[in-house]
């Protein structure tokens, strides 16, 4: 049989990542799969965002994070697969097997779902010819915030995402114009009373129509836009289009028991969990956003803490008589040498 491994994490994110650094911890052969090409999950979809929640760590771009939680995850080496997606888990005697969509087949003794919110894929602008834009000045996420310096930009989306794209592009661009299709934003009222304090027009029951190319046809130029209530349209000349009307989630691969996700009114789908990430199976976890339970907190700090509970039960499950819990690491022998590394290396840059 394939190599056999203590667990298996699907999804590479904040909480995988988290799980896998404290499963090597806890001495625990450990694998990461992952659907997209690289690991830090959702926070890709903004990496220039501002996070200021997590404990210990100031005010911190999202590609910081990321880059610290990949860090900080590849510690103890696990295996990683990266464009790896998952289909089916099932288990056969004490393992589970996990197929993906090309046939391969992943062993393991327990099993860690980690997925956040699904496979979240930018849901496109449903408008005659817009996806030859994406390559030029037609964009579903930010990258960098600069890019947009002293551009005339037209932001088509009412939720928070979008009007925190708005927000913090006040100052960079030139000229920013929001749109949304319903009648009132759904985004928090403090981040819409922003934008109209710093003067950027917000137009409610309006969609793109249409879009107008530049003469070499490569670039937008001009936007058609309609008012979904009285039909009458406008033209607006615009340097780059942002887009973000919400996120298609992929849930698609599924169990050979009852622990499929199920849908719930703020997060749209979850796994029910005991408080120690144990799902209805034995053996099956489930930590992060993917997670419910009593005392949940939807927070990235709160996925940290997911993963702590539950590597600590699987060890405990594989082990019973390992400690209940890790030795801290500034007494953890584990540390020794690459806290002496770290240290000298300190020292000499004096």
């Amino acid at each position: 049989m394939d190599d056999i491994y203590d667990i298996t994490i699907i999804g590479g994110g904040p909480s995988g990542l988290y799980s896998a650094f404290y499963a090597g911890l806890r001495d625990l052969k450990t694998k990461i799969i992952e659907y997209k090409s690289t690991l830090g999950g959702k926070l890709h979809v903004y990496p220039e965002k501002i996070i200021w929640d997590i404990g210990g760590l100031t005010a911190t771009p999202a590609q910081k994070v990321i880059e610290n939680l990949i860090e900080q995850g590849l510690t103890f080496n696990p295996t990683v697969c990266l464009n790896t997606k998952v289909d089916l888990v099932t288990k056969k005697d004490d393992l589970f097997v996990i197929e993906t969509s090309t046939g391969e087949k992943h062993f393991s003794k327990k099993v860690v779902v980690a997925v956040g919110g699904g496979i979240i894929s930018p849901i496109k602008l449903h408008v005659e010819g817009a996806e030859k834009y994406e390559v030029s000045n037609l964009h579903y996420t930010i990258r960098g915030i600069q890019s947009f310096k002293n551009k005339s930009l037209l932001i088509s989306g009412g939720g928070n995402s979008a009007i925190d794209w708005a927000k913090d592009l006040i100052g960079i661009a030139k000229h920013i114009t929001v749109i949304y299709r319903g009648e009132n934003l759904s985004a928090h009222e403090a981040q819409i009373r922003y934008l109209q304090e710093n003067g950027v027009p917000i137009m409610t029951n309006t969609q793109i129509q249409s879009l107008v190319a530049n003469e070499e046809k490569t670039k937008i130029k001009e936007v058609i836009l309609e008012n979904v209530a009285t039909n009458e349209t406008s033209t607006i000349v615009v340097d780059d289009v942002l887009v973000n009307h919400g996120y298609d989630r992929d849930h698609s691969f599924t169990f050979d028991a009852p622990v499929n996700p199920e849908r719930d009114v703020e997060y749209q789908y979850y796994i029910t969990t005991n408080g120690k990430g144990l799902t209805t199976v034995d053996g099956i976890y489930a930590v992060g956003d993917i997670s419910k339970h009593e005392n949940k907190v939807y927070l990235i700090t709160g996925a940290f803490q997911d993963a702590i509970n539950a590597i600590n039960d699987i060890k405990l499950s594989l082990e019973p008589t390992a400690d209940k819990v890790a030795k801290v690491s500034s007494h953890n022998e584990i540390f020794e040498a690459r806290n002496r590394e770290i240290i000298n290396k300190t020292l000499v840059n004096r």
